[in-house]
């Protein structure tokens, strides 16, 4: 599957949400299941999920708010911004319940919708997210903070470069969860993350242990293993989100 050398081309569709027009990739049939990408990026980072998983499930991916070919919009830039978008646009698609899975950034922002609307979740997956960014490894948070601060000058004379320090701002200040708000979360949840990844592993434990009814699985690769290994990466998430029985902590 890693090895396809023509990436995949999507027709992606457009939905209007008050101040923002998001786009987004639609694929398959039957139970929802939506992809929220990481920071920077967009939902063609799943292009190996997509394939897989839309032979058994209606599958979305979301371009977040300022990301990939969605709008920025007007008003402040935030993970629970984007959080909100995603209520709004399930209810412009008369999407009842969904099965969310999120990397990274995409990660916070699933985890900030569960803590506001598990109503709508049926099985939730977080991959490589973190509560805070003590969470994140040393050496890769400095060079957020680096980069960011580099692109204050040239964010006065380029729009571009001020989107690109304020999409990076998402990581600096963002998420600001604590463990125990996440006890609330009830919905059948895996907590993924790589055996190399940049979120440390106490962190990702540390998630799994708050939520009351979740599983942690180490899968073997970096941060981005729905990329680099796709093959293990499926089949866990397929397995999950399969399974009729989910035992409770």
């Amino acid at each position: 599957m890693k090895d396809r050398e023509a990436k995949m081309k999507y027709d992606y569709r457009f939905c209007r949400l008050g101040d923002v027009t998001l786009a987004y990739i639609e694929k398959g049939e039957g139970e929802p299941l939506l992809f929220l990408h990481g920071n920077g990026e967009n939902s063609e980072y799943f292009d190996y999920q997509i394939e897989y998983f839309s032979r058994f499930f209606r599958v979305i991916a979301v371009d977040s708010r300022g990301h990939g070919k969605s709008e920025r919009g007007a008003g402040e830039l935030t993970l629970q911004r984007i959080a909100d978008d995603l209520l709004a646009f399930m209810n412009a698609l008369s999407i009842e319940k969904a099965n969310l899975l999120g990397f990274s950034d995409g990660g916070n922002i699933a985890l900030l919708f569960a803590l506001r609307h598990q109503d709508r979740i049926n099985k939730l997956i977080i991959n490589g997210a973190n509560l805070d960014p003590k969470g994140v490894l040393g050496i890769f948070q400095a060079g957020v903070v680096v980069s960011h601060a580099l692109l204050a000058l040239p964010e006065k004379r380029s729009p571009k470069a001020r989107l690109k320090r304020e999409i990076l701002s998402l990581m600096i200040g963002q998420p600001d969860i604590t463990p125990d708000e996440l006890k609330i979360i009830s919905v059948p949840t895996l907590v993924l993350a790589g055996t190399k990844d940049l979120i440390k592993q106490k962190h990702t434990e540390k998630i799994a242990g708050s939520i009351q009814n979740s599983r942690l699985c180490f899968i073997e690769g970096d941060h981005m293993i729905a990329r680099n290994n796709p093959d293990e990466f499926n089949k866990t998430v397929y397995e999950f989100l399969t399974e009729w029985a989910f035992s409770t902590k």
